[in-house]
């Protein structure tokens, strides 16, 4: 019993790609993106507020980890008919996301290491590092939505 709690336990943390990609309903695909997004938005938000007060980040490393699992399967959340435009979908995502996907797997990609020197500068308590490491996973974030995401 406890190896299948640590098993579910697990896989929640890791996440899974395989119930996103095998779901057929493209709504709920996008809904639960975007509800992921936002998720890790509102968690970034509070972070960056931490580092602009100069407060102790020591605080923030839940809310990054709670990024980084989202990230570590967010970008299989777009499988093809998910773009902006799609008969009865709501979503920004552009159809650049799929017309330059090695583009947007990149920029997906990025968000791994910054989230890890963000994590690490928080533990540490240094704050001008925290703010410096807020600043460059912002920066990753910018370049995913300026070109993959409609204002």
């Amino acid at each position: 019993m406890k190896l299948w709690i640590a098993g579910l336990g697990l896989m929640a943390l890791m996440g899974t790609a395989a119930p996103v990609l095998a779901q057929t309903n493209l709504g709920a695909v996008v809904t639960e993106r975007r509800e992921g997004f936002k998720a890790a938005g509102d968690n970034m938000t509070a972070v960056a507020a931490v580092a602009r007060a100069g407060g102790d980040p020591r605080g923030t490393v839940e809310r990054i980890t709670a990024i980084q699992a989202w990230f570590a399967t967010a970008g299989t959340r777009f499988p093809a008919g998910t773009q902006q435009g799609a008969a009865g979908l709501d979503t920004r995502a552009l159809p650049a996301i799929w017309t330059d996907r090695a583009g947007f797997d990149a920029a997906m990609t990025a968000m791994g290491p910054r989230l890890v020197a963000l994590r690490e500068a928080a533990a540490s308590g240094n704050v001008a590092n925290f703010q410096a490491a807020v600043q460059a996973t912002g920066a990753a974030c910018g370049d995913c939505h300026r070109p993959y995401r409609a204002r």
